[in-house]
């Protein structure tokens, strides 16, 4: 049976969701943030979740638990870029390297305008809907709505985008999530229980402001472990950027628990062109894949915009990709049969 109703993340306002073992929350006034999806049969916790003790600075800078919404995504050299005849012109927020870093969603409330419940599955749906009176708009002159939506199922947890052009002018669309997965995400294992697959293809040399030189290195040899087998997610710190490249029309992050002989896939969709993957230092704890539609930078770098990912959404035409998150067995059993 489903389930959705409104309560408390410690102390937040949250939508939780419920289908089968799975459980999920929302915080839609903490940037449409799912901040935890977990197993509760098997008590997996996919997601960094903050701590009750961490909810101040959470609060503060809610980059780096659940699923916080890029739009638009990662580094603009200087704040600033030009497309189109129009300039766009970011606060500097990251002063290391003078450059404005994740957009202006991921703080912000969104409205909720529909949630609900059949018998397999429980849904909410987020929506920023941008016009002149928007406070983003000052920054990002466009017309548009940006919906998302997350389902729960007994299959696992399903995230819908759908952005719309409303204005009368193309629109950049650039999108990415800053997806904080744990791992391990089992209490009984370690990190040295956890190996990771990323559909990776080519690397971006980044330079010291951690912007493309639009060189792309061979890759090392980690990095093809990385691609087409399995490697220690932390084998290496890792904050480096690459292109996205399907294997066998999939594109995703895989994290096997081999203690708990379970497979934990994020797979984010085609549509998503890029990949930034953080692991803060390669501490351990949990690890950031993050999908992405455009090449960090893209308007400022001298590229097609078909090689950097660039999107232009003409008046009226929309961009959409469903992301799926879910549980399997190494053997490639569903879910439900894991244990």
């Amino acid at each position: 049976m489903a389930n959705i109703y409104r309560g408390l993340f410690h102390g937040e306002h949250a939508f939780w969701l419920e289908s089968g073992r799975y459980q999920a929350a929302v915080l839609p006034d903490i940037g449409a943030n799912l901040i935890a999806f977990r197993d509760i049969r098997n008590d997996y916790r996919f997601l960094r979740e903050p701590a009750r003790e961490e909810m101040d600075a959470f609060r503060q800078k809610p980059r780096n638990h659940g699923i916080p919404v890029l739009f638009p995504p990662n580094r603009f050299q200087d704040g600033t870029f030009r497309l189109n005849g129009k300039t766009y012109s970011f606060p500097i927020n990251e002063e290391r390297t003078g450059n404005h870093i994740h957009g202006f969603f991921y703080d912000r409330p969104w409205d909720v305008p529909e949630y609900g419940m059949s018998e397999e599955e429980s849904f909410i749906v987020l929506v920023q809907d941008v016009d002149k009176t928007h406070n983003v708009f000052s920054y990002f002159p466009h017309l548009f709505r940006f919906t998302l939506k997350y389902a729960l199922s007994p299959q696992g947890l399903s995230q819908t985008v759908h952005i719309v052009n409303r204005g009368e002018d193309p629109m950049p669309c650039m999108l990415a999530f800053h997806t904080a997965i744990n791992a391990p995400f089992s209490p009984r294992s370690t990190i040295h229980d956890c190996l990771c697959k990323i559909t990776i293809g080519e690397r971006w040399e980044l330079d010291d402001r951690m912007l493309p030189t639009g060189h792309k290195p061979p890759l090392e040899a980690w990095e093809l472990s990385m691609r087409d087998t399995r490697i220690s997610p932390f084998f290496k710190a890792m904050d480096n950027h690459y292109t996205s490249m399907p294997q066998d029309g999939k594109n995703y992050m895989e994290l096997e628990d081999t203690r708990e002989k379970v497979r934990f896939v994020y797979d984010v969709g085609t549509g998503y062109k890029q990949w930034m993957i953080w692991n803060n230092g390669a501490k351990g704890g949990y690890i950031c894949p993050e999908p992405q539609t455009n090449l960090v930078n893209a308007p400022n770098i001298q590229l097609p915009n078909e090689i950097k990912g660039l999107i232009m959404l003409e008046p009226g035409e929309v961009w959409t990709e469903t992301s799926r998150f879910y549980v399997e067995a190494r053997n490639g059993q569903p879910p439900e049969e894991v244990h």
